[in-house]
């Protein structure tokens, strides 16, 4: 028999739709989940027959479809699936997201001359591939369902102090940040306080999106890599696991309270100020 904290917590049959889930972080969180007995949507642009496999070997319920955060049509016709198969979606996960190597600020190229196509697609796909349009479509289903429902947007450390480097992406992440407040408000306001927008806002994981501006060739520390650790009291990256118990909390009964946050999970790297 279950305790009541156990129930509290539990995920067990609920409907999980993740953007950006062939992403190392969001993958790692939904195959974690899909143990506890959630049933998995993945959606992304990459392809997801190994993820999709590797899912079904631990016999947990899992369905992906192709599908581009920053198109609204293929949003719609995903989720209108995803609800003929499941009848709801209990919780969206807005992975979609990352960086590019053009729109960084490097000894190769200065913010002078960044181009300005990379900036806007850093922009776009973090801000509104990554947060808005799929919140428009799916937030208005979890507005009708009685039960509500739990959003939780990927922010970043970057939101929070501007990266020295990633100008269009910790652009991004501070709007993600701002725009999860704002449609927290809005839809408990204007809607109802049963669907809760909350964001993660990931320290120092290593991902293959900034793999390159922590790690050198050969495996060691680039001084970036190094600066990271030192102003992070935990003393290590982080892994996507450390995410786990903060998304059980978001999704959960136990934060019905808890809406327009953007919660850290970084090590304590935001709480130390480098003295």
């Amino acid at each position: 028999m279950e305790s009541t904290i156990e129930k509290m917590f539990s995920v067990k049959d609920r409907v999980l739709f993740f953007t950006g889930g062939a992403g190392i972080l969001a993958s790692t969180l939904a195959f974690e989940l899909g143990k506890l007995g959630a049933k998995i949507i993945i959606t992304d642009i990459a392809p997801l027959d190994d993820i999709l496999d590797k899912f079904r070997k631990e016999n947990i319920q899992v369905t992906g479809y192709p599908m581009d955060a920053l198109n609204k049509q293929q949003i719609q016709e995903v989720t209108q699936n995803v609800i003929q198969d499941f009848g709801t979606i209990d919780a969206l996960f807005n992975a979609a997201g990352g960086n590019l190597k053009d729109a960084t600020v490097s000894p190769d190229c200065s913010f002078f001359d960044l181009p300005l196509e990379a900036l806007q697609k850093v922009v776009s796909l973090n801000l509104f591939g990554g947060a808005i349009i799929p919140s428009q479509v799916i937030a208005k289903l979890m507005i009708e369902n009685p039960n509500g429902g739990s959003i939780i947007n990927f922010s970043s450390m970057a939101s929070f102090r501007p990266l020295t480097r990633t100008i269009g992406y910790s652009a991004a992440k501070a709007a993600v940040s701002n725009f999860t407040q704002w449609l927290a408000v809005h839809i408990a306001q204007n809607y109802t306080p049963k669907v809760r927008v909350n964001a993660l806002a990931p320290g120092f994981f290593v991902t293959k999106q900034n793999y390159y501006l922590l790690y050198k060739e050969d495996g060691s520390l680039t001084s970036r890599g190094e600066a990271i650790l030192s102003h992070t009291p935990c003393g290590r990256f982080g892994i996507p696991e450390d995410l786990l118990s903060t998304v059980l909390w978001l999704l959960s009964p136990a934060s019905s309270f808890v809406t327009g946050n953007i919660v850290p999970v970084d090590g304590g790297f935001s709480a130390f100020s480098g003295v």
